[in-house]
């Protein structure tokens, strides 16, 4: 689930538009300018003779706005654009009841259906950080399912993280932390101008990073899986100082997953943050 309006926007009449049509400071051609906004967010642009046939009858507006389909829109930042215009529109055509009311059921809406987005005054959809990251593992998953090595590294990892539903022993633990270093590895080798076979040498090689001290962390996080025992190689080491447990499943996972951007080309940070 990423949370995106545009995975609900069939939920969208019932719950949010119908009610707004129905409120008592609605004009007769609320979806005449709704609808001409909404045609922004379609992926098939209409010609100015066929958007004035429908915004100039209500009835049609109505019609034309209660069909359209999720595939018929371009595309999440685009329906972020329609919603956040909607509130001025609705300022413009009625009263301060009209726009609060929908800013009340658009909130609502959120709610309702977990999206990942805080709704804030005057109408500002702001993507969450939950929601973000929710992007970011959903866009990698996509991203190494069109490439064969990529998709086995990317499946075992997944594999090994539901392995701990049935006990979340040291050794589960450590077979994540080793399936996602290998998972950043293949990432790594498959970046422009990487020539090394391990993730640490590689890192000199990523021309991505903001600064050295990002490069270095991910390198000492690296060392980490490469020191300890039986996450990389079984020998023993005076490093470790307890047994890994889920502190570390969760933490180091979450860490290691935020340095995918860096690793690979084939993300868009843009799209992660705002949606696709």
């Amino acid at each position: 689930m990423r949370g995106e309006f545009i995975g609900v926007w069939s939920e969208t009449w019932r719950v949010l538009w119908a009610d707004l049509g129905a409120h008592e400071a609605a004009p007769n051609d609320l979806f005449c300018e709704l609808y001409y906004e909404l045609s922004e967010a379609l992926q098939t642009k209409l010609s100015a003779q066929e958007l004035a046939d429908i915004t100039d009858d209500p009835m049609e507006s109505r019609k034309a706005f209660e069909k359209t389909r999720a595939h018929d829109l371009a595309g999440e930042s685009k329906l972020i654009a329609f919603l956040e215009a909607t509130h001025g529109i609705l300022e413009d055509l009625g009263d301060d009841a009209l726009s609060n009311h929908y800013f009340n059921l658009l909130g609502a809406f959120i709610d309702k259906f977990s999206l990942r987005y805080d709704l804030r005054r005057p109408c500002t959809l702001c993507p969450t950080l939950t929601g973000v990251f929710a992007s970011l593992l959903h866009d990698l998953r996509v991203v190494t399912s069109q490439h064969t090595n990529l998709d086995s590294r990317m499946k075992e990892f997944e594999d090994a993280v539901r392995d701990l539903r049935y006990g979340c022993t040291e050794g589960r633990i450590k077979t994540c932390i080793g399936k996602q270093i290998m998972l950043l590895e293949a990432m790594g080798a498959m970046y422009p101008g990487v020539t090394k076979k391990t993730l640490g040498e590689m890192c000199d090689q990523v021309g991505s990073w903001p600064h050295a001290t990002i490069r270095e962390s991910l390198k000492k996080l690296y060392g980490f899986a490469s020191d300890y025992p039986g996450i990389r190689h079984g020998t023993d080491t005076v490093g470790a100082v307890r047994s890994v447990d889920m502190r570390d499943m969760v933490a180091i996972s979450i860490l290691l997953a935020g340095f995918t951007p860096y690793l690979t080309e084939f993300l868009n940070a843009e799209v992660v943050y705002r949606g696709s």
